[in-house]
């Protein structure tokens, strides 16, 4: 039989020197992109990204609406649902009474859709302004359908100028709406506020008749005092400089004034709370340990209230539930 020809060197020297190649560049590292190719595929990916944000359906902040019954506005567009507010019951507001009647009566005429006001909880700090208008809200839902709810959409003091985008979000909602910005004021050469003034009255739509605008203050005029001083000082017509800065407050139609609470209306704020939540201590006791607490913060109101039934609570190891 026979024999097969032996490979010579120069048949086998090829494959061998593939083989070795190719285990030379399997141990070899990759080498990194050139700043050009880096920029192709950074190109690239941001056209697939951009064409899938096309196609994709743009979501309608109005379809969230029946997510919650209350809601956060941030000036993207956006409308963040909250499901579980941070609130009192309307009950254990004390010293508010008259307040409170007007705001609710004024609350419930607009969501049985009659005329209602614009609000302006102003004055001391402290006594349940805004936690006056989480409850008139919580109260006044409370037995109503899920279509007749009132929506309370809070919006931030620094996005004030983003307003006119979320009124005509809401003007086209079947719901009825309470815009609520805590603590309102302005200083300095801030003139956002000149955007509530057109949303509140003077604008060419004006405000939807789907929504009320509610806003606390400290402040009676919304502006610094000194802020006005200095415009009437400086100004060529002083009267016109005061009238622009005191108009802002002009357009809510229904002014609230919070003042400082009696010694008495404070210790009914702070046997309040104990009842609510089932504090159990003597009232001697109660009433002596609540007017040193307050004596310690230099003032009496239902947040320093608040704050002793708090501390008392943690003391006596009782757990402050919700409501």
């Amino acid at each position: 039989m026979p024999k097969k020809a032996k490979k010579t060197a120069s048949q086998t020297r090829p494959k061998a020197a593939a083989r070795t190649s190719a285990k030379a560049a399997t141990k070899r590292p990759a080498k990194a992109l050139d700043g050009h190719a880096a920029e192709r595929i950074a190109s690239a990916l941001e056209a697939i990204a951009s064409r899938l944000a096309a196609v994709s359906p743009a979501s309608d902040p109005a379809e969230s609406l029946n997510a919650a019954d209350a809601f956060v506005w941030h000036p993207d567009g956006r409308l963040a649902p909250v499901p579980r507010v941070s609130r009192v019951e309307i009950g254990l507001l004390k010293g508010v009474d008259r307040m409170r009647d007007i705001l609710m009566e004024n609350t419930e005429r607009f969501a049985n859709g009659l005329p209602a006001n614009n609000a302006l909880l102003w004055g001391a700090r402290g006594m349940g302004k805004s936690s006056l208008v989480k409850a008139a809200h919580a109260t006044l839902n409370h037995n109503r359908k899920p279509a007749d709810r009132l929506k309370l959409i809070e919006i931030h003091r620094e996005d004030i100028e983003s307003l006119p985008g979320l009124m005509e979000l809401l003007r086209s909602s079947s719901f009825r709406f309470i815009v609520f910005c805590d603590d309102l004021s302005f200083d300095g050469n801030d003139a956002s506020y000149k955007s509530l003034k057109a949303v509140l009255e003077g604008g060419i739509e004006g405000r939807p008749d789907n929504v009320i605008l509610y806003a606390t203050s400290n402040r009676r005029h919304l502006l610094a005092r000194e802020m006005i001083e200095n415009e009437r000082s400086t100004a060529i017509n002083p009267g016109e400089a005061v009238e622009e800065k005191v108009s802002l407050s002009d357009r809510f139609g229904l002014w609230l004034g919070f003042h400082r609470c009696s010694q008495d209306e404070y210790l009914a704020m702070v046997k309040g709370y104990c009842d609510h939540f089932g504090i159990k201590i003597a009232e001697d006791e109660l009433e002596r340990e609540a007017l040193e607490w307050s004596t310690t913060r230099g003032s009496r109101s239902g947040r320093v209230a608040w704050q002793f039934t708090q501390e008392l609570a943690g003391r006596l190891g009782v757990q402050l539930s919700a409501s």
